[in-house]
């Protein structure tokens, strides 16, 4: 599980890095710039994650068919999500742009709002890349191949920050694009990620040929349409656990800029440790799919349990961290007494609900390679949207908690998630019925 996880954890951290060297490079541009690329990227992503969260369903049916043996069933659903993918980026491409040119009635600030706009255009496009690149990277994770998937990350950020540095100050005789520049520096690196995950899959292919091409790339609805139902809940669910903390602050906003800046704080923290849990989510996918395909219920119930075992185990310790000693992670990011205070009952509330968070991301894992993605959905829309959010919403302004009520309601809607899904998966786990094998599966 770790030999799988390990390298898929790097991957996620230098995902998340890109986006803070963005914030970083375009700095010294000034406050309406950082709000631009930051605005931007939160925008880009909220179209994204429904295209994104689909293909995670590539976990589940990839990882079965390795399992089973059946690495021909492996390359027909490789290129049945990259027919989807395809689709799937002209919708979200035209989506976001229109989305765009709506942005004036959004009554943002006017230096914002100049500068928004142009980035988000230009941002827009590399959405086909990046969906291909997940494509290409759920179908390499699922068949154990996760090594090249972390240094092509760790290469795109080399990309991102060499982009950056060029087009938003017009270094080697490039304009200084400002903004545009940094989404464009993005463009390039997506596509260096696909590009770069296509050349992994073409010379593996040289050096062990396994039939893909004597697969034909004809629309195949069915495997199509079969994604599609299964990856939609996942979908929804991100969309609804990213929802959530996304209204969150937009009701810390309304209490004062001290609050907003001390949830901010906490949610960067938290937004890097959570990339551990979803390291996991991924492993436990692909390890139980694999053991689904093998016709194998002690394995997908070690490899499940395997996967929320470490979890749990190290989260309870980054958790005791931040509890006792929470100072140094919140200078990182401000000097300001009366934050940094705030801050620290914050992290104290997220430092209680963690294991659950990453119980709930990794059981959701382990239940996608079981083919189950409803359940995830449910949950985080009982748990997030129906108590967790009215209740934070209820202490923060009706009694007068302030911001810190507005976390402790969200702590017990990650609470009662983690622990829904964990009763979930051990109830799931246990009564799965198994596809027969096919007969023509390798052993």
């Amino acid at each position: 599980m770790l030999h799988l996880a390990l390298p898929v954890i790097i991957a996620e951290i230098g995902w998340i890095t890109m986006g803070i060297v963005d914030t970083i490079i375009v700095g010294p541009l000034g406050p309406a710039a950082i709000g631009a690329v930051g605005a931007g990227s939160i925008l880009f992503f909220a179209v994204m994650v429904l295209g994104m969260g689909t293909l995670f369903a590539l976990d589940a049916f990839v990882a079965q068919s390795f399992g089973a043996g059946r690495v021909d069933e492996c390359h027909r659903w490789l290129f049945a999500g990259l027919q989807l993918a395809l689709v799937m980026s002209v919708v979200l491409v035209g989506v976001g742009l229109a989305g765009v040119a709506l942005l004036p009635r959004a009554r943002l600030h006017p230096d914002v709002i100049g500068l928004l706009q142009p980035y988000l255009q230009a941002l827009m496009w590399s959405a086909p890349p990046l969906m291909i690149f997940t494509v290409f990277r759920r179908y390499l994770q699922a068949m154990n191949i996760v090594g090249p998937v972390t240094l092509a990350v760790l290469a795109a950020n080399v990309v991102n920050a060499v982009g950056n540095w060029i087009f938003v100050y017009g270094k080697l005789g490039a304009p200084a694009l400002g903004v545009v520049g940094s989404a464009y520096a993005t463009l390039g690196a997506r596509l260096f990620l696909a590009l770069a995950l296509f050349a992994v899959i073409l010379h593996r292919e040289r050096g062990r040929p396994s039939g893909l091409h004597d697969v034909p790339f004809a629309l195949d609805v069915t495997r199509v349409w079969q994604l599609l139902r299964l990856g939609a809940p996942t979908a929804v669910q991100i969309t609804l656990e990213v929802g959530v903390f996304a209204l969150a602050s937009a009701l810390a906003g309304q209490i004062d800029p001290m609050a907003l800046a001390a949830n901010q704080i906490v949610l960067n923290i938290a937004g890097f440790l959570f990339m551990i849990p979803l390291g996991f989510n991924s492993a436990a996918a692909v390890r139980v799919g694999q053991a689904v395909g093998r016709g194998d219920p002690a394995g997908v119930r070690a490899a499940g349990w395997t996967a929320l075992a470490l979890t749990g185990g190290l989260a309870i310790a980054t958790s005791a961290v931040i509890a006792l000693v929470p100072g140094p992670f919140l200078r990182i990011f401000t000097s300001e007494p009366s934050v940094i205070e705030v801050g620290a009952v914050l992290l104290l509330f997220y430092a209680v609900c963690q294991p659950f968070d990453g119980f709930q991301s990794v059981a959701t894992g382990a239940l996608r390679g079981l083919g189950e993605t409803r359940a995830p959905m449910i949950a985080n829309f009982i748990g997030h949207w129906l108590v967790g959010l009215p209740l934070g919403y209820t202490l923060c302004f009706t009694r007068g908690w302030g911001v810190v009520g507005l976390w402790a309601g969200l702590t017990f809607g990650l609470f009662l998630v983690g622990f829904t899904l964990l009763i979930v998966w051990q109830r799931r786990s246990r009564v799965f019925s198994f596809p027969p094998p096919h007969p023509s599966a390798v052993p």
